[in-house]
């Protein structure tokens, strides 16, 4: 395909990409994850690059600040980045030394998984500061302060505490805002950032997308890599969609998601929950979900009693995370939580679960003490309420074959003996659309959608009365989303499972939820029936969270007409 040009024609190229091409050696041959792609990115701009996982974004962002590894075969006719005076820089012919002088102060790089990018034994502080003194922009008594600021600038309160904790105390919308504050405390000319709002409630995105305008404006380009085709409406001067390492369609943002000419990019457009789609299947056409009424006779599922909990900060203060939460789970019932990061979201996933203790109040599953119970005594029940994770990857065992980690809760609380385990565990697989042969492999080797799957095949094996859905789709791309909402409305239909859907997408919330919850600081504002809180919220939190929402549904609307 060729260059795709500039939407700012006045504005020099930053950088330019031209034929760029890149393969890893497997055992079972060489993979091309990029091929002949090409574009260039003006200072001021923004390009956003979408696709499903698997396309080969993210691999090209990594080779566009040299990261794309040692079993990587990187080829291009020319990848520079051009200084203001307008001498090209050679990316291809630099030594890893040299990229360190480039990375971070010339280009600045937003890693996808904040969990693992941070380095777990540095505070946070530590890692913002580390371009700040890499590149000798300040000195040491100036740092703390600097970091401070940055904090601050992503959305961060109580920034001088926040430096002091490690990324393993931070919630998952905390850590993905210090990254992006690490990215950018050296000024980059130019910033790459891959799934950078992965994390993020809908008024953090607001606020991040606000910093990535306001960098264009300034004079420096951003490349965003995102599946949240809403982000890209809402940012991008040109976009380019990719396919299985191809670009398939470019052009303006605007053009390019509303008058999209490739039936892939319409496709993934179709895919994404609007108001429209409600009932019915976002991976299949025609066919509407049974949706079970809610039935209010009878005691909960789930109740929690005035919960209250809190956590000590590094400066030996304590900080609440929830504050008299209360809230019931019927039968067959999806209750929906939603709320900005650290708004207690999951801690109150944690309470439920009962792996963490809260200050006060209780926990009732089923009618009986279950938050007050004996471990012991709360073992031998524990099965009955799972989990499914945001990013199973860094709960799986990566030692552990898929057919293991299904199998553990089989080990852990049935006498199946191993015959027995490894027939439930290929039908577990089966219910949750995979093949029983992936049953050998590690889950390394498997794309996000299928961890995600095997995550829900483990959680379904100690055959669960009650879900909770911990973000189990914001790290999906939107067609691998809709799949997974897709398999969860069905197997809540055909197991009679009920569910706590916590996202801070209000899209995925509205489509999945019975109800919905609202949290913030720690204490649930508002909660009501879906269509209630979306057309008629009464608390201003909630008001400013749905006014917040992309309006994204008429686009995908009109697109889905196509499809």
């Amino acid at each position: 395909m060729g260059i795709v040009r500039s939407a700012h024609p006045s504005s020099p190229a930053l950088m330019e990409v031209r034929g760029l091409n890149v393969s890893f050696s497997t055992p079972e041959g060489r993979v091309n994850a990029v091929k002949d792609v090409s574009f260039q990115i003006a200072a001021g701009e923004i390009l956003a690059v979408v696709g499903e996982s698997g396309s080969g974004k993210s691999v090209m962002a990594r080779t566009l600040v040299g990261l794309a590894g040692g079993r990587a075969e990187v080829r291009a006719e020319a990848m520079s980045l051009f200084g203001q005076d307008r001498r090209a820089l050679d990316l291809l012919s630099l030594s890893e030394r040299a990229w360190r002088q480039v990375r971070g102060r010339e280009i600045g790089f937003v890693l996808q998984d904040a969990l693992v990018s941070l380095d777990p034994l540095r505070t946070v502080g530590r890692e913002v500061a580390e371009a700040l003194l890499a590149h000798g922009m300040l000195s040491h008594s100036q740092v703390a302060g600097r970091v401070e600021e940055l904090l601050g600038r992503v959305g961060i309160s109580d920034p001088e505490n926040r430096a002091a904790q490690y990324p393993h105390e931070l919630s998952g919308g905390l850590r993905q805002r210090a990254l992006i504050a690490s990215a950018l405390a050296a000024e980059p000319r130019l910033l790459i950032a891959d799934e950078p709002t992965t994390a993020l409630d809908l008024v953090l995105q607001r606020q991040i997308l606000t910093i990535f305008k306001d960098l264009a404006l300034q004079g420096h380009a951003v490349l965003i890599i995102t599946h949240d085709l809403s982000v890209a409406a809402q940012l991008a001067d040109r976009v380019i969609v990719m396919k299985q390492g191809e670009v398939v369609e470019e052009g303006p943002g605007h053009t390019v998601l509303s008058s999209p000419r490739e039936s892939y990019t319409q496709s993934l457009l179709a895919a994404v929950p609007t108001v429209a789609k409600r009932d019915c299947w976002l991976s299949r056409s025609g066919a509407r979900p049974i949706r079970k009424a809610i039935v209010e006779l009878g005691a909960p599922l789930l109740e929690v009693r005035d919960i209250s909990a809190s956590f000590r900060r590094p400066d030996g203060t304590r900080q609440d995370a929830m504050k008299g939460v209360c809230l019931k789970v019927g039968r067959g019932e999806t209750v929906g939580v939603v709320g900005e990061s650290g708004s207690g979201k999951t801690t109150l996933a944690k309470i439920a679960l009962s792996l963490h203790s809260p200050d006060r109040g209780e926990v009732l599953f089923e009618g009986k003490p279950w938050s007050k119970l004996p471990e012991r005594e709360r073992r031998s029940r524990r099965g009955l309420i799972q989990v499914i994770n945001q990013e199973p990857r860094s709960t799986f065992d990566p030692r552990y074959t898929v057919e293991r980690i299904i199998q553990q809760p089989l080990i852990l609380r049935t006498r199946l003996n191993r015959t027995e385990r490894r027939a439930r565990a290929a039908d577990l697989m089966a219910l949750v659309g995979l093949s029983p042969e992936l049953l050998p492999r590690r889950p390394n080797t498997l794309s996000g959608g299928q961890r995600q799957r095997v995550s829900i095949a483990q959680a379904l094996a100690a055959e669960p009365k009650l879900l909770i859905c911990d973000e189990p789709v914001s790290a999906l791309d939107v067609t691998t989303q809709a799949q997974v909402l897709d398999l969860l409305i069905d197997l809540q239909d055909r197991l009679g499972l009920s569910m706590v859907f916590i996202s801070h997408d209000l899209g995925v919330v509205q489509h999945m939820s019975n109800r919905v919850a609202v949290m913030k600081d720690g204490l649930i504002v508002e909660t009501g029936l879906t269509e209630e809180i979306f057309n008629d919220p009464q608390h201003p939190y909630t008001r400013d969270l749905i006014a917040a929402m992309p309006s994204f549904s008429r686009i995908t609307e009109n697109t889905a007409r196509l499809v």
